[in-house]
């Protein structure tokens, strides 16, 4: 499984000007998470802080035991083999050809062979899309060809954890979903931690087990991708659905007046070409190639979301259960759509003597779920903590940060 990274009150300026503070969240191990957000927003100023090539002013981040700032720098250099990075410009050097340049990682950390070298590099060019291309400078390619070839060099190593700094820049909507399926694969292949920052919201909806939002020098929230997509937090339903009525403007922040005033163009009848539906819910995710292995990353993240589904909202809550698989209902102990739907057919009693039934379903004594009941008023509204989907087995636990509690990090 891929390595686990804490990221704890983390604060990072240049000079008086401050890029985030107080950033907390943890990237669950083996799992795919994406962190998005308006341009400007330190995004990745985030991954370059998480290898240490920028030094934060506090906090911690913990990289399998061992804290990125303030670490030795020989401590440093090895803890940088558990990555793979994919700079947003690719960062090739310009005087290699791209053979040299993706064999670099591995003339430069392991004692192999140039026969070994040359077997995996070829193989990282044609997952990639860049077989016939080894010979090329960076200079003579296109920049996407480049941002491919940062990324066949990012995972030469068969990195624990791998950072994507927009793999979709300078793609077309094509190639960056055979990226985004790449990355899927390689997660169910080797289990390791993903973390992609992108502005692409295609992307951020069907790829990652987890979605986190930088705004305003904050972290708007952090948690499973179900918290976030069904969210009514107006910065994270703006963005997602890519609308200009919101909090977010060119200049990142928008006064009330500018807030108005817009509101009052789209009352008139003025339209922006924002989406006229609603994009919130849970759409389907990306799956691994077909003969790929399971990714068990999903399987932990459903786990994490069913624990906490009775403190969402109850639009939340519908959403999340319509999206279940008939697999997930069973794997939880709940109760199959046509089963709902036919429960009020099945129980044509008086009113009056509905309501005893309804408190003993809520008592301290009746078995929870998972034990062969069934589920009580799962759509009307939050579910008594007693009455949750029992979990099987024990999973990864994502921490709050400091001072927080709730099915989501950052800012509730």
């Amino acid at each position: 499984m891929g390595a686990e990274v804490v990221i704890d009150g983390l604060t990072k300026s240049f000079g008086k000007q401050a890029i985030w503070r107080d950033v907390s969240l943890s990237l669950p191990p083996g799992e795919v998470s994406v962190m998005m957000g308006p341009s400007g927003t330190g995004k990745s100023v985030l991954l370059k802080s998480m290898i240490g090539l920028l030094k934060p002013e506090r906090g911690r981040c913990v990289v399998n035991g061992v804290d990125i700032v303030t670490c030795s720098e020989a401590k440093l250099y090895e803890t940088r083999k558990l990555f793979g990075v994919l700079f947003q410009d690719g960062a090739l050097f310009g005087s290699m050809n791209l053979y040299d340049n993706v064999a670099f990682p591995l003339r430069e950390h392991t004692k192999k062979s140039e026969s070994e070298i040359k077997r995996i590099v070829l193989e990282k060019l044609e997952l990639t899309g860049l077989a016939g291309a080894e010979r090329k400078l960076p200079g003579e390619i296109s920049g996407g060809m480049r941002k491919r070839a940062g990324l066949a060099r990012a995972l030469v190593l068969d990195p624990e954890i791998i950072l994507c700094d927009e793999p979709d820049s300078g793609l077309d909507p094509v190639r960056t979903t055979y990226i985004s399926q790449l990355l899927i694969d390689l997660n169910a292949q080797i289990d390791a931690t993903i973390l992609i920052v992108s502005h692409n919201i295609n992307l951020a909806r069907t790829v990652p087990d987890n979605l986190g939002m930088l705004f305003r020098k904050e972290l708007v929230m952090f948690g499973p991708r179900e918290v976030l997509l069904t969210s009514d937090e107006p910065v994270v339903e703006q963005f997602l659905n890519g609308r200009k009525i919101g909090p977010i403007g060119m200049s990142e922040e928008k006064d009330s007046a500018t807030m108005a005033a817009e509101q009052a163009n789209v009352d008139a009848g003025h339209h922006d070409g924002s989406p006229d539906e609603d994009l919130r819910g849970v759409v389907p995710q990306m799956e691994p190639t077909p003969g790929m292995p399971e990714r068990m990353g999903i399987r932990r993240r459903k786990d994490r979301v069913m624990r906490i589904l009775h403190t969402l909202p109850q639009a939340a809550q519908e959403s999340i259960i319509a999206s279940l698989t008939d697999e997930d209902r069973r794997r939880y102990g709940m109760q199959q759509p046509h089963a709902m739907a036919a429960a009020p057919q099945q129980n044509q009693q008086p009113q009056q003597n509905q309501q005893p039934q309804q408190n003993q379903q809520r008592g301290t004594q009746t078995p929870r779920y998972g034990q062969g009941d069934a589920v009580p008023d799962q759509h009307a509204g939050q579910l008594p903590a007693d009455r949750v989907a029992q979990v099987p087995g024990s999973g990864w636990e994502q921490p709050a940060p400091r001072g927080q509690s709730g099915p989501g990090q950052g800012r509730p």
